[in-house]
């Protein structure tokens, strides 16, 4: 799956919460001021975990559909077709080479 999104709105895309393999600078390392040992990751990243009867979901900016990614403006297919970020709407495709459908 293509994620259309730039450099700079890949940094706000959600992480799984699964531990790294690990290497220098790894999210889950205790060394550097990361996770407790023990602790459980489900009950303290509440702020973080998606919640499906409190979100509001935006609509695409296009075709009005609503979008499941939180944070951006524009669903996948639109903004494949357009050739721009999904989240900021900004160039990321060159499109005009390309033949695509209407549909």
């Amino acid at each position: 799956i293509i994620k259309m999104v730039c450099d700079k709105c890949e940094k706000k895309l959600g992480k799984v919460i699964t531990p790294d393999v690990w290497k220098a600078g790894a999210r889950n390392t205790t060394e550097g001021g990361g996770r407790k040992i023990n602790e459980n990751k489900l009950l303290t990243s509440k702020k973080n975990r998606f919640s499906p009867t409190t979100t509001q979901f935006k609509e695409c900016r296009i075709c009005r559909t609503k979008v499941h990614q939180v944070g951006s403006h524009y669903c996948q297919a639109c903004a494949y077709k357009k050739g721009i970020c999904a989240m900021c709407g900004t160039k990321v495709l060159d499109i005009r080479s390309y033949c695509q459908s209407s549909a």
